[in-house]
């Protein structure tokens, strides 16, 4: 059955110029909307990209730095929520999206990704009736511990286009019933991020400005709640660490949310005093990628950075007990490592007997580009639904 959104009364007419709001919350957001900001703004006779920054993860070091990575410009409305629990973002990014929805109706809504504030959005775009998008649709986990993992089952459930990375994506929608009409398996829009700023990130110095040669370091990054928000936890991968460096040099860009509870439980010392391992300030993604792209391993527990070192062929450990994208280990170069094994699979690495894994269907750096045709050829439906629809009273 179509979704009420389909009949609502276009804004602006037919045919004319589309506001599309592009919701945004946290670096993996920043880098899904750039592509798609760019190839909207390459059709200013059809659309008009709209940047919403809620703010649920602000850092300046952190979000400023990305967006000028990305050649984006500063937020068309920034909405200013910050820290809380789930409940307190939630309810905050609704309350302030829907007074900006209510004051400049935007022809649609794209989400991005499993964030609180990507639920948030699209729940105010359902009931406000205005047609919603979810990029980076169909992912999962299996496991409901994770506030994610609740975020992308409810946003799939309302939106009206589920945009997928990949085909294992659709089959995860087609198997909760999901109307293949509102499927579409549009690639990897991080690597339309990473094609689009490739000449910037080889001309960064990347390792050489830590004094490291290529290929004789692995990068650190930690940051999801359960690795890092309980001692014992954020121990066992600090133990990991440690005996890791023991074989290799590790560079740890902390993330805010890791820096402050590893110095809450004092494990910030034992880190500071591993000569081999270089905790230093969070990067921009220019700089971010011109290390993880000479490095000869990633460990990691982010979502992204699995895709990344899928594309470029790079060995990555991610530390988690699961991955809403198991695609990157079935085809990539992705495996899950626990804390405990972690010297053990460094030492697989080093030996060369790490798979490289391929590259998974349309992750090529057109994603945006096919975005951008889905959205051409779901206005052009709509309008001629509703044309008919009009002249049928």
């Amino acid at each position: 059955m179509p979704n009420a959104a389909e009949f609502a009364p276009p804004e602006p007419a037919p045919g004319a110029i589309r506001r599309i709001h592009l919701v945004a919350a946290a670096r993996p957001n920043f880098m899904k909307v750039a592509p798609v900001y760019h190839a909207l703004r390459r059709r200013p006779e059809s659309y008009r990209p709209i940047l919403v920054h809620t703010g649920q993860h602000y850092d300046a070091n952190m979000s400023d730095a990305f967006f000028h990575d990305l050649s984006l410009p500063a937020p068309d409305h920034f909405l200013g929520v910050g820290s809380g629990s789930h409940a307190t973002q939630t309810a905050a990014v609704m309350v302030a999206y829907e007074a900006l929805c209510e004051a400049e109706r935007p022809d649609m809504t794209i989400v991005v990704g499993d964030v609180n504030s990507t639920l948030a959005a699209a729940l105010v775009a359902a009931k406000l009736g205005i047609p919603c998008a979810h990029l980076e649709s169909g992912l999962r986990s299996r496991d409901r511990s994770m506030p994610e993992e609740i975020n992308r089952l409810a946003t799939d459930a309302i939106a009206d286009l589920l945009w997928t990375p990949s085909v294992d994506a659709d089959a995860n929608l087609a198997a909760e019933g999901a109307p293949p009409e509102r499927v579409a398996c549009v690639g990897n829009v991080m690597i339309d991020s990473y094609e689009m700023m490739r000449p910037l990130i080889a001309r960064d110095p990347g390792p050489a400005a830590l004094g490291l040669a290529p290929g004789g370091y692995g990068v650190v990054t930690l940051h999801r709640p359960s690795n890092v928000d309980r001692r014992d936890a954020l121990a066992e991968l600090v133990d990991g660490l440690c005996r890791t460096a023991a074989h290799i040099d590790l560079v740890f860009p902390v993330h805010p949310r890791t820096r402050g509870r590893l110095a809450a439980f004092g494990l910030d010392r034992v880190i500071a005093a591993q000569p081999r391992i270089r905790a230093i300030e969070p990067l921009g993604y220019v700089a971010f990628m011109a290390l993880v792209e000479k490095s000869c391993c990633v460990i990691t527990d982010s979502g992204g950075v699995q895709e990344e070192t899928t594309y470029l062929g790079i060995p990555c450990l991610t530390l988690r007990e699961s991955t809403e994208r198991p695609i990157t280990v079935d085809q990539g170069s992705n495996r899950l490592v626990k804390p405990a094994a972690l010297d053990a699979a460094i030492a697989d690495v080093l030996a060369g007997r790490w798979p490289r894994g391929r590259r998974p269907l349309h992750w090529d750096g057109h994603a945006a580009d096919r975005i951008v045709e889905r959205m051409d050829h779901w206005f052009a439906g709509r309008d001629e639904r509703i044309g008919l629809s009009l002249s049928l009273r």
